[in-house]
């Protein structure tokens, strides 16, 4: 038995149809056939299951090939649709294969049908495949892979969109921004399996709360955001925090254990406390801080506020004394290559370790230094602890790459380039010793700009890498316009391998990013079943907790020569 293959025959001669069958046969295939020779038949067909191939005559009684392939196209782009027909000549079949049919043939003359049906199944193929890789990129750039949730890019899209229907439609709108309170201590205690089980939780009492044209969406950690686009008064967003609330007032069981979640929620209104989505997002920021500190479980966005944050406030003008007196500290987390199982590379983290507070975590204070300017002298710091630390284990001896990330307001600094060329001269390193890891969305948040300044630094010999892959870009396809050379896939599809879903996702960009010729790297490895799954799908580098959590310049230098990873 050969083949079988579906195919449905557009013909109103049952002798036509037999003979096109028959010679499929003699092809070594096993057609599936159904003849028709209307368009409501038609039409049922392409409703009751899929096709693999249609084959239509040209002119019917009641119907004909140009009115079937029209059909068809509307219903399945990449359908493979082939006109075999006695009267059509060859400036119509022509014309209809400018129209998107596949081939045409002449009735009785079928000697090259074989190969034709072949060669058109293959490429159907892998149109659809590509397709469904595009689709799959797509949907990763704007859901978080955790939750399924919208992710902060498909917010903004929405935001926008949403901005512009008020403003037509003369009515209030309202954006939430709100985070989980003491979620670090939750993830330290129980695990990030446990921690990552909870913001799911979150996510799906959210959604059941909230319905369209609402949206929720999760922005990252332990971050959510609620859009609500249209509402009938300013008020009637009291009665939606208050559901919220409400809704999350039971405790989530995780394993057994009751886990109370607290949130505090920040609201900004359209138009009072702004008129584009920045405004918006920075002001509802502004506003659960506020209900954080306070513990009210909420606050409404006022003017005063802003100049009502006194510890974000203060931490600035602390964070801009440590970038001055040298306080601040680098960590490294190494990077692995799964081949050799030898580290090719480390990334540097800033760390501050501050002398009141204690340890305060990065995103209290690289967020902040993005939005206030800051990060421009929190980024040279950073530069030049990283080669100065390159310096010295080059002198030691051990020749590694060292990363440094890059934010938005750095891609628009025109004199970076000439700045790191500079540091590279002081430091006596070659341009490949620095690896620059860039944001999806600091690329995207002025591209023209960013393409510049990651054009020249990368003809400097600098290898440039995208950072947190899948949680902002639009297409993987769009990368081969960037000078890039490697992609690292967000920590959130990683950990979330477990699910068939996510594996098929991680996979499948891992062969895209393959095809483009770029490298790539696993961040978030946390098991040897992680790792053991990342090298059999062909991933080329790996950084995680498994491998080492990020330690200082000393530690790693002993856990070089100690670990059993190595050097290579």
């Amino acid at each position: 038995m050969g083949e079988i293959i579906r195919v449905l025959i557009i013909e109103d001669s049952q002798e036509d149809a037999e003979l096109l069958i028959q010679e499929l046969i003699k092809g070594g295939y096993d057609p599936h056939a159904l003849v028709v020779d209307t368009s409501e038949k038609m039409d049922g067909a392409l409703d009751r299951q899929t096709w693999d191939i249609v084959f239509s005559d040209y002119s019917l009684p009641h119907f004909n090939g140009g009115q079937a392939l029209m059909l068809l196209r509307k219903r399945s782009p990449d359908l493979p649709f082939i006109f075999v027909s006695g009267t059509i000549g060859e400036e119509v079949a022509v014309a209809a294969m400018r129209t998107g049919a596949n081939d045409y043939f002449i009735k009785g003359n079928l000697k090259r049908l074989i190969p034709t049906v072949e060669r058109e199944l293959d490429q159907a193929k892998l149109r659809r495949d590509h397709r469904q890789s595009e689709e799959m990129v797509k949907h990763l750039a704007y859901h978080d892979a955790l939750t399924a949730l919208p992710n902060r890019t498909l917010l903004e899209d929405r935001l926008q969109a949403s901005i512009l229907a008020a403003q037509f439609g003369n009515y209030p709108m309202a954006l939430l921004l709100m985070d989980l309170n003491r979620f670090k201590e939750i993830n330290d205690t129980l695990g990030h399996h446990r921690g990552d089980f909870l913001l799911q939780q979150v996510g799906l009492l959210l959604s059941n709360v909230l319905f369209e044209p609402n949206l929720v969406a999760r922005l990252g950690g332990d971050e959510f955001a609620v859009l609500l686009p249209k509402l009938t008064e300013k008020e009637d967003v009291h009665a939606v925090v208050h559901k919220i609330l409400h809704a999350l007032e039971k405790p989530i069981m995780i394993e057994g254990l009751p886990i109370e979640v607290e949130l505090g929620i920040g609201v900004a209104i359209y138009p009072d406390h702004g008129a584009n989505s920045e405004t918006l997002l920075q002001r509802a920021d502004v506003a659960m801080y506020t209900a954080k500190e306070t513990g009210n479980g909420y606050a409404i966005y006022e003017d005063k506020l802003n100049q009502y944050s006194p510890r974000r406030l203060v931490l600035l003008g602390e964070l801009r004394q440590a970038i001055e007196k040298n306080e601040l500290l680098l960590h490294f987390q190494p990077k692995v290559d799964l081949e050799s199982g030898c580290v090719v590379g480390v990334e540097a983290l800033a760390r501050w370790q501050h002398a009141e507070h204690g340890f305060i975590p990065p995103n209290e204070f690289v967020l902040p230094a993005e939005k206030s300017g800051l990060i421009k002298p929190l980024t040279q710091w950073v530069l030049h602890a990283a080669l100065r630390q390159c310096r010295t284990w080059q002198e030691q001896g051990i020749r590694i790459n060292v990363a440094v990330n890059l934010s938005r307001r750095n891609l628009q600094d025109a004199q970076l380039p000439d700045l790191i060329a500079e540091m590279l001269s002081t430091y006596r390193l070659e341009p490949t010793c620095l690896g620059l890891e860039i944001t999806e969305s600091a690329i995207m948040a002025d591209p023209a700009n960013a393409v510049e300044v990651l054009t020249r630094l990368s003809r400097m010999g600098i290898q440039i890498s995208i950072d947190d892959f899948g949680t902002g870009y639009s297409s993987l396809s769009s990368l081969t316009k960037l000078p890039v050379s490697s992609l690292k896939i967000d920590k959130s599809f990683i950990l979330g391998m477990a699910e068939d879903k996510n594996a098929m996702i991680v996979h499948s960009t891992i062969g895209l990013a393959h095809h483009l010729g770029l490298n790539v790297v696993a961040e978030g490895v946390e098991s040897g079943a992680l790792l053991e799954k990342l090298s059999a799908f062909g991933c080329d580098e790996a950084q995680g907790y498994f491998i080492s959590r990020p330690v200082p310049a000393e530690d790693l230098t002993r856990w070089l020569h100690e670990s059993s990873w190595g050097l290579k």
